[in-house]
């Protein structure tokens, strides 16, 4: 390269584009800071993703531990509806739940839920690993959730279990 020439900087393309891309197995760990109490509560277990005809089946099977209780195993489900360039977030009675836009690196949403603001950065910089950050406020709640979600096969590969 001469000394006029600049190298520039590609494009980011590795965020994922379609609801294909989140098929799969995902290990998953979750950091929940409860400002009210003062506790931090942890989350650990997996996030299966699988397609069904309305889009992706959306599957948390987890165990909760929240200091001074015994653990407590638990699940989660969400419908993920393809929406063009972004992903349509329902629960799982087929309410809708919130909307984020596929490509980008930490697209954001939210959602209102009488009397409480709930408020979503999803961060896909390191896609395929990835994660998503509630703030969550109202007048008996006021917490962080911190999600990271790491692929099944992806952690194998890396020498984990």
């Amino acid at each position: 390269m001469g000394a006029s020439e600049t190298k520039s900087r590609p494009q980011q393309t590795d965020v994922p584009t379609s609801l294909g891309d989140f098929v799969g197995r995902w290990v998953l760990s979750r950091r929940i800071n409860d400002r009210l109490t003062g506790q931090i509560g942890r989350v650990s277990g997996v996030l299966i993703m699988s397609e069904c005809p309305e889009g992706l089946s959306y599957r948390e099977e987890v165990t909760v531990q929240i200091p001074g209780q015994p653990a407590m195993d638990g699940t989660r489900e969400y419908l993920w509806k393809d929406a063009g360039d972004s992903v349509d977030v329902h629960f799982s009675d087929g309410r809708f739940f919130h909307r984020f836009k596929l490509g980008q690196a930490t697209p954001h949403a939210e959602h209102w839920c009488d009397p409480d603001q709930y408020d979503v950065e999803y961060d896909f910089k390191d896609w395929p690993v990835w994660g998503a950050t509630w703030i969550v406020k109202g007048p008996r709640k006021d917490y962080k959730m911190s999600s990271l979600l790491v692929k099944e096969a992806r952690r194998k590969e890396a020498g984990g279990t």
